[in-house]
């Protein structure tokens, strides 16, 4: 028995793990028992749902890893100049008005809306949607489940996002109206009237 386990996980030495969730929607986890949960497992990432899905996030593999840290990077290199609002990272959590609590890959949100919450509320997965989010797919990402997640940043009222796609180098994106569009093989991808002024190049991240 105990040979043919480590057989299997030899085969599957180089499959990377995918995001899975639990149904905790009977039980409903309070706001309190998920950061309770988040703080008892820090190297783990979790999402909720807004019908109360626990997802469990794999890390990443070092080629999203490199991918999103040069992306962060950018958006912050931009911000600092802009000085309208904040960048933040894909271990900050958000609470939507749905219920639902994400972690985008990158956010931004305009500083005088961050300024509205007290230190209490910052120190906590603040009830606040950022202005604009991005996504970026990862081998173990599937699309369908990435569009959806997307669709409810504008939803709950995030004014644009794109959904970055490597594999298939395409950016998918979303703005406040319900328009999408996907962008193939794009050579920069705007911020158009949300983030004025910025451009990313995405062909250095393919």
């Amino acid at each position: 028995m105990i040979s043919n386990v480590q057989s299997v996980q030899s085969a599957n030495s180089f499959i990377l793990p995918q995001p899975f969730s639990l149904d905790f929607h009977s039980a409903r986890l309070t706001e309190k028992q998920f950061e309770r949960l988040c703080q008892n497992h820090p190297d783990l990432k979790f999402e909720l749902s807004a019908k109360g899905e626990l997802i469990v996030m794999p890390p990443t593999s070092m080629e999203s890893g490199w991918r999103n840290s040069d992306i962060n990077f950018e958006v912050v290199k931009w911000a600092k100049k802009d000085k309208k609002g904040i960048v933040f990272d894909s271990s900050t959590m958000f609470t939507f008005s749905n219920g639902a609590k994400r972690s985008p890959d990158v956010s931004w949100i305009l500083k005088k809306r961050v300024e509205k919450l007290s230190l209490a509320e910052r120190r906590k997965f603040a009830r606040i949607v950022p202005d604009f989010v991005i996504e970026l797919r990862s081998p173990s990402d599937a699309l369908e489940d990435l569009q959806n997640k997307m669709a409810e940043y504008i939803e709950n009222g995030v004014r644009l996002g794109w959904l970055i796609d490597p594999a298939e180098k395409q950016v998918h994106v979303y703005r406040a109206n319900g328009e999408v569009e996907i962008l193939e093989n794009p050579k920069k991808v705007s911020g158009e009237d949300v983030l004025m002024g910025f451009e990313l190049s995405v062909r250095e991240i393919w």
